[in-house]
């Protein structure tokens, strides 16, 4: 867990303090007393699953606020930003859990099958009654699973994470697909977490499509069959997006926030925001005040 000085503060696994390869289990009841970083925005380093049976408040994603009104499950993926105001009384559960430690006895890839959690903008799935209940129960059994602390209990977890994380991928892709994953959707998946790791250095195609041994026509192909527009497009918005993050939730001038997306000058990202906002970054900011 950091905070630097103007910045959004990040917050890792081990805020949990469980010591157990970086899962955690509990109330989201317990989040105003004993984890209220997690009440200010701030950007997560690993996977939640807020698992909401009964509640009042509401969770902000990324600018998006989501009303905590019915049952429903909330992701918040690695690298948003969040912010979760929920009462007391509050019943659920709360599921953090790494890449790495459901890869321990999954593969390492096997997170990108579960399309949820690579679509973008997808952030709750709600449940009716015979849902909610099924949640509950194998919710509790993790609860259980997690504070027994018995011999396996790692193993049983990334058991019953991958159940849970098969029955979301149900619920919200419920039509079973008659093709499996082909090599043009894992060529654009790759691209896509390659632009989530250098989207601040190398910011043209050419790049991205060097690492991916293909030309920048085929990756411009595939972004436009799968997503509607070119790699191009893809990259600025990537940067558009996290410009908007650091000019609603830091205190950085324009400038700062430039220099931190890579940009040669400030002018030059002022330009740039402008065309893909159709505002500047000092009327964006104001207006979300």
């Amino acid at each position: 867990m950091s905070m630097k000085s103007g910045e959004i503060a990040v917050l890792s696994a081990d805020m949990f303090d469980t010591g157990n390869d970086f899962f955690w289990i509990g109330s989201p009841g317990c989040i105003p007393d004993k984890y209220p970083l997690l009440e200010q925005p701030h950007r997560q380093l690993f996977y939640m699953l807020l698992c909401i049976e009964s509640a009042e408040g509401s969770a902000v994603i990324d600018g998006v606020t989501i009303l905590l009104d019915h049952p429903k499950i909330i992701c918040v993926k690695p690298g948003s930003i969040c912010s979760i105001h929920i009462n007391r009384n509050a019943s659920g559960h709360v599921i953090c859990f790494t890449e790495g430690f459901f890869s321990l006895r999954y593969n390492n890839n096997v997170l990108l099958n579960f399309s949820f959690l690579n679509k973008e903008n997808v952030h709750e799935v709600r449940l009716n009654a015979a849902k909610a209940a099924e949640w509950s129960h194998i919710t509790r059994f993790m609860e259980q699973e997690f504070h027994h602390r018995q011999k396996g209990a790692g193993n049983v977890l990334r058991s019953y994470l991958n159940i849970l994380l098969c029955n979301l991928e149900r619920l919200f892709n419920p039509v079973e697909g008659t093709e499996r994953k082909n090599n043009k959707e894992e060529k654009l998946r790759q691209f896509k977490l390659l632009l989530d790791e250098h989207f601040i250095a190398h910011k043209t195609p050419s790049f991205y499509a060097g690492q991916l041994n293909i030309t920048t026509n085929y990756l411009n192909k595939l972004c436009r069959e799968y997503n509607g527009v070119s790699s191009g497009a893809l990259i600025r918005k990537r940067i558009t997006l996290e410009a908007r993050r650091l000019l609603h939730y830091t205190g950085l001038s324009v400038a700062e926030v430039a220099k931190e997306l890579g940009f040669e000058s400030a002018s030059y990202f002022v330009t740039f925001f402008g065309k893909n906002t159709g505002t500047t970054p000092e009327s964006f900011r104001k207006n979300q005040q």
